[in-house]
């Protein structure tokens, strides 16, 4: 299941997190955001090497900026506490999932 992070807990939760951490950027107002949400939770329950959260840019601005994310939904794969892969805009379940365990390696 997915959780929600804030500015405040980014550190805690995906910079100092044990395991990869797949950070989604995301905003109420940004349609492809809703449309991957969902598809987010369905990958969350089905990957269980790696960590699935977000973080809404309206209401935390300070690790948007620090990551440089122009538009959303924009996500962000976290290991050892650095970022290792992006991916920028909304796409179907099954080119999340490839793009997602190619970046675990």
């Amino acid at each position: 299941m997915t959780r929600p992070v804030t500015d405040a807990s980014f550190h805690t939760d995906v910079i100092s997190a044990t395991k990869p951490v797949l950070v989604d950027f995301w905003a109420e107002w940004c349609g492809p955001c809703r449309q991957i949400g969902p598809i987010l939770e369905e990958l969350s329950n089905e990957m269980d090497g790696v960590e699935i959260v977000k973080i809404n840019i309206d209401d935390n601005p300070d690790a948007p900026s620090r990551y440089n994310v122009r538009g959303i939904p924009t996500m962000i794969l976290f290991k050892d506490g650095a970022p290792v892969a992006t991916k920028v805009g909304a796409a179907p379940k099954g080119q999340l999932k490839s793009w997602l365990e190619g970046a675990l390696g």
